[in-house]
């Protein structure tokens, strides 16, 4: 529905250099038109209004996921646009308006499957729903005694060749790859990553600290789901989880759902890294927004309970965790303010991955991905591309 004009009105607005306290969005072709105090605000003609004068309401850029494999049923490695549309349907209800599709370790035929089929949904994906900007290929390139939830007889060596064939096949669309640096080829694959502009990350790594340094002078730059699957924190080998927490070059992502790592876990990153360098990601497995059950990942039972999701012998498959549940806990578990879990949910993902003259914050010509939230932070509209894709209650 091109050229649909949208006027939210009466909101406290989280704009991109500012908080306007009492002010207005307009939104014209799927853009920002203007961001504004409501004093300014002169004709309505043509909008479809929102008016929230009787209700505390706040907007606030949507939320970028960058580490989510599956939703409501459906799974990235399904290989199916109809897995897609159920996936970018779903995520506005939690504020997500954009998102890297991401896949897992699996054989070569069910990975092209899956790229090739999102390659062809980026092209021709509708605008009232989350907007797939690209694929994080979540191995195969992993250390076999990291390997969580990923099945091992699919984990192989660092390979540029097979790469070079899968982005071919997926448009160029892969833009970030977690890997584990120390493996045979593991530093030549991340060069040839960063020559490319893709982001190389280190996650389901067995590397010593010295070989993430090492990794990092050969372009490694970020860190798949801090705490799980990787060597952890010694006072005499800091492991990955100590190179992450001391080198600034490294944005790392964070499952804050307490169950992935504790409140205490969490705040932890936060103190030692920042609002800068955390991206706040899901990980979320096709069990999110569905009851507790039994489920798949990778050809693997996973049975769901509490929201918790394992393999059969306990091993954490994934989360069922809400983008918009984890701003709320990084709140709570870090007393941070609300203006900083936005840079962790949704600005600095912009900016890693380039996009941030289109998404990750409110301003005058960007994208109209725009969530609407009560006083409790909870979502009450989701807007993408202009478009309304979520109403609450």
């Amino acid at each position: 529905m091109d050229n649909q004009k949208l006027l939210v009105k009466n909101i406290e607005v989280y704009a991109e250099n500012n908080n306007i306290e009492e002010g207005f969005i307009k939104i014209i072709n799927n853009k920002i038109e203007e961001i504004n105090s409501l004093d300014r605000l002169e004709s309505e003609d043509g909008y479809h209004v929102f008016d929230f004068s009787n209700t505390k309401v706040k907007a606030i850029p949507g939320l970028i996921d960058v580490h989510i494999h599956g939703a409501n049923g459906a799974d990235v490695m399904d290989g199916t646009p109809e897995a897609l549309k159920v996936m970018a349907t779903a995520l506005p209800q939690e504020g997500t308006t954009s998102f890297l599709a991401t896949t897992m370790t699996q054989s070569n035929d069910n990975i092209e499957k899956a790229i090739t089929n999102v390659a062809s949904y980026i092209n021709h994906q509708p605008k009232g729903q989350a907007e797939i900007i690209g694929i994080h290929l979540e191995g195969p390139f992993i250390h076999k005694d990291r390997k969580g939830a990923q099945p091992v007889e699919y984990i192989k060596d660092p390979n540029i060749s097979v790469f070079k064939k899968w982005n071919r096949l997926a448009n160029q669309h892969i833009r970030l790859v977690t890997l584990a640096p120390e493996l045979p080829g593991g530093l030549e694959f991340i060069q040839h990553l960063k020559k490319h502009g893709i982001i190389a990350s280190a996650g389901h790594t067995n590397a010593t600290a010295q070989e993430i340094t090492i990794a990092i002078d050969h372009g490694l730059s970020h860190i798949t789901h801090l705490y799980n699957q990787m060597r952890g924190f010694h006072h005499r080998e800091p492991g990955v989880v100590g190179s992450a927490w001391l080198h600034d070059q490294l944005m790392v992502e964070i499952i804050a759902d307490g169950i992935h790592s504790t409140s205490d876990a969490v705040n932890t990153a936060y103190q030692l890294k920042g609002n800068e360098k955390m991206l706040l990601i899901t990980d979320a497995m096709r069990a999110k927004c569905l009851q507790d059950g039994n489920y798949e990942l990778g050809g693997q039972k996973v049975i769901v309970e509490n929201q918790k999701a394992t393999l059969e012998d306990g091993t954490l498959a994934g989360s069922t965790l809400k983008l918009g549940d984890a701003v709320k806990n990084i709140i709570n578990f870090t007393n941070c303010s609300l203006e900083e879990a936005i840079s962790m949910a949704s600005s600095n993902a912009a900016k890693e991955l380039g996009i941030d003259d289109k998404k990750g914050t409110l301003a005058t010509g960007k994208d109209a991905d725009i969530v609407l939230l009560n006083e409790n932070n909870d979502i009450i509209l989701t807007i993408c591309r202009g478009e309304i894709a979520y109403k609450g209650e």
